[in-house]
C-alpha cells in the first residue's frame, strides 16, 4: 500500500512540475526604452512570469508565464497599473500621469 501511494504521489508531482508555460502577447502603448524597461521589470517581477520581452517596433510584449500562478487578465492589469494601455484596457490614469513626460501619450 505504501508503494502504491508513493508511486501515485510521484506521478502527480511530476505532472504538476511538467506543465509547460503559456505565452501571451499584450499590445501596449510604450514609446521608448524607458517604457520598455518599466513594463518588462514590472512583468518579470510578477509571480508566475517566466519572462517578459517588449518589442518596441510592434509595441507588443510577449509574456511566458506559469498557468498555475497567473493568467492573461492579471498580466494586463500589471501593465495598466503602471500607466500603460494593455490590449483594450486603458492605463490607470494616476499612474500614467506619474510617468516621465516622454512616456506619457504624445510624449514622443
Amino acid at each position: 500500500m505504501k508503494k502504491l501511494l508513493f508511486l501515485l504521489f510521484i506521478t502527480l508531482s511530476s505532472s504538476l512540475f511538467a506543465q509547460k508555460p503559456a505565452l501571451v502577447s499584450i499590445q501596449t502603448n510604450a514609446q521608448c526604452g524607458d517604457c520598455k524597461d518599466r513594463i518588462e521589470t514590472a512583468l518579470n517581477q510578477t509571480k508566475g512570469v517566466v519572462y517578459a520581452e517588449l518589442n518596441m517596433e510592434t509595441k507588443v510584449v510577449e509574456v511566458k508565464y506559469k498557468v498555475s500562478k497567473t493568467d492573461p487578465a492579471r498580466l494586463q492589469k500589471v501593465v495598466t497599473s503602471i500607466g500603460y494601455d494593455a490590449d483594450g484596457f486603458k492605463a490607470n490614469q494616476a499612474a500614467q500621469k506619474a510617468l516621465p513626460l516622454c512616456c506619457q501619450p504624445g510624449g514622443h
